[in-house]
């Protein structure tokens, strides 16, 4: 057994692990962030996708050992002062969520895409997708909500007045 630190999701956490243990155990089981999926467990999905130092990793696959004194950022550090990243809110609004497994792995995927390349083209986007898989959306709805949210996040940033949330609904008086 071993004790790490790992700086996840802006804290700072110290556990002890068996050197073959991975992340995905440690951030699910260890640290109770079980926002990170298990799909295969082999590092063909995607779904426990997560970023070391701004990387995407499988974290099936990366030794916890590996993450001592590294920054680790989960789908629950996405988040910012409780606002949704620009992400989170365009894969909602164009539908690339679907039933949820893989949601986490891609928008920790396209949130380290977006942090190196602020106007990917579809191409770009597909190809640092690639390692996520998904059997509910056909792909083309989270091309379009990463595309989008890239645009978002180019925009200037707005005015408090301006940046109020819309009301997704309107109430009709009967």
């Amino acid at each position: 057994m071993q004790p790490i630190t790992v700086f996840v999701n802006g804290g700072e956490d110290t556990v002890v692990v068996d050197p073959t243990e991975s992340l995905l155990t440690v951030l699910r089981d260890a640290l109770g962030l079980t926002g990170t999926k298990e799909g295969c467990g082999t590092g063909y999905c995607g779904a426990c996708t997560v970023l070391v130092d701004g990387a995407p990793v499988n974290a099936c696959l990366y030794f916890a050992v590996d993450a001592d004194h590294r920054r680790v950022t989960t789908i629950e550090g996405l988040a910012s002062d409780g606002a949704p990243h620009p992400l989170q809110s365009a894969f909602v609004e164009c539908g690339g969520t679907q039933c949820g497994y893989c949601t986490p792995g891609m928008l920790l995927a396209a949130a380290a895409l977006l942090a190196r390349d602020p106007e990917p083209d579809d191409d770009r986007i597909r190809a640092a997708l690639a390692g996520n898989l998904c059997r509910c959306t056909g792909y083309q709805p989270i091309v379009d909500a990463v595309r989008a949210a890239a645009a978002r996040m180019r925009e200037p940033a707005q005015s408090d007045a301006s940046a109020r949330p819309r009301r997704a609904f309107v109430r009709s008086r009967a």
